[in-house]
């Protein structure tokens, strides 16, 4: 953020229509979406479920590498562009691990206790 405002005249941050954040936050980091939504931990899914979980795991490096894939078609400022294609490059590679994760999990779902929980836990 600073980045991109740290040289902006008070006029330059009307015009761009910034006025609203820099007056909350200056040029301080406040996580918000494009909509202007604050981030809140709603956004997490877990279940418990290992292969649920990674699912779920899998599809939100997803989902942000085609945020960052939307960001890269409208911005040409590299101070923009380089941290995104960097971002996005650690999606793809997060989506491969867990990936991989997944298929070592298939592969261990015969094993015994394979979810490493409390095997009681579900005993009537």
């Amino acid at each position: 953020m600073y980045q991109l405002t740290r040289n902006l005249s008070i006029t330059e941050i009307k015009e761009a229509g910034f006025e609203d954040y820099f007056v909350d936050h200056t040029t301080g980091i406040y996580p918000v979406s494009a909509s202007g939504v604050p981030w809140n931990a709603g956004g997490f899914q877990s279940k418990g479920d290992v292969i649920a979980d990674i699912v779920e795991d899998m599809a939100a490096e997803q989902k942000a590498r085609a945020t960052y894939d939307n960001i890269l078609r409208m911005v040409d400022d590299p101070d923009v562009r380089d941290p995104i294609i960097f971002l996005r490059e650690r999606e793809i590679v997060h989506f491969q691990r867990f990936g991989e994760g997944l298929e070592i999990t298939k592969e261990r779902m015969n094993r015994k206790n394979m979810y490493a929980i409390n095997p009681a836990f579900d005993k009537k």
